[in-house]
């Protein structure tokens, strides 16, 4: 019984040596390339999880690698924009592992990939991208004129096309600038431009309210000479009219004499009587006697026309 126990372990343990000898398993995080006798096809890849069986080393050997995405930060350089000032940027760049047969043999390891192949690659794409912008289009007042996005997409595109053609199996996911610097030189530069680029805006903004305000003024000053124009015209018009009927009036007042008297004595009564004043007169004194009754007149005829 005792040997039977014995004879069941060193079996479990060769049929245990034997799977994993056989066997693997592909993670959901990784991609492995199996080789054979050192060489590898494009059927050895293998990118999906499961279990998996390959002949025993040395016929077979499995190089498993990380897919998971990965950040790879370049150095703060300085570089030019288009018009020469000069700036410190910091790059990153987000990739993974795309093709594992290209990557074996092309270069094998994540930090020689890192090393060899983005570094030198990042610093020309990037380079090459801010060189073709001015720098109001990295640090402006006006958010409208910052092109960051733009800048970024261009890096992506150019990086991802040099990383496809030396096919190092490596995939570019983004690319993205994490920090930029001017010296204080620049800053100083900047600022006095800003401050330039307001106190112009701000000229031009009071130079535009003061046309304004002149056209508003003349538009004003023209419609108010207008009005009194036309009051001064219906003014006289109504001061014709007025004289005109003033001069029939005194015409015939011309002609009645005595209804002229009356009409004078009954408005200076009238004028004396609006106060509230006791005072005793005689009645036969004018304009007084006209309280006693109004007065005779006799009627004019009117001249006739020659």
């Amino acid at each position: 019984m005792k040997n039977l126990a014995i004879a069941l372990f060193v079996a479990l343990i060769v049929i245990a040596l034997g799977l994993y000898l056989i066997c693997f398993q592909v993670r959901e995080t990784e991609s492995c390339l199996v080789t054979t006798f050192g060489k590898a096809t494009a059927e050895d890849q293998i990118t999906e999880p499961g279990l998996y069986f390959k002949w025993p080393f040395p016929i077979q050997q499995v190089h498993k690698f990380d897919s998971r995405m990965r950040v790879f930060e370049a150095e703060s350089e300085e570089t030019r924009t288009a018009g020469g000032e000069p700036i410190i940027v910091s790059t990153y760049v987000v990739w993974n592992i795309a093709k594992p047969l290209e990557f074996f043999n092309a270069i094998k390891t994540v930090t020689k990939a890192e090393n060899e192949l983005l570094r030198s690659r990042v610093r020309n794409v990037q380079n090459n991208a801010i060189g073709r912008h001015n720098f109001s289009e990295f640090v402006n007042s006006d958010q409208s004129k910052i092109q960051f996005e733009e800048i970024q997409g261009e890096m992506l595109r150019d990086l991802q096309s040099a990383v496809a053609d030396a096919k190092f199996g490596v995939e570019i996911k983004t690319v993205g600038i994490k920090q930029l610097k001017v010296s204080q030189d620049v800053t100083k530069e900047v600022f006095e431009r800003m401050k330039s680029e307001r106190d112009r805006r701000a000229q031009n903004i009071t130079s535009e309210g003061e046309s304004e305000a002149i056209k508003i003024r003349t538009e004003a000053k023209s419609k108010s000479d207008e009005l009194i124009v036309a009051a001064e015209a219906r003014a006289k018009r109504i001061k014709g009219t007025g004289d005109a009927q003033a001069a029939k009036h005194y015409k015939k007042l011309q002609e009645n004499a005595e209804l002229a008297m009356l009409l004078r004595d009954l408005e200076a009564l009238q004028n004396i009587l609006e106060s509230r004043t006791t005072f005793v007169t005689p009645t036969d004194v004018a304009p007084f006697s006209l309280l006693r009754g109004l007065p005779k007149l006799s009627v004019v005829e009117p001249n006739e026309p020659n």
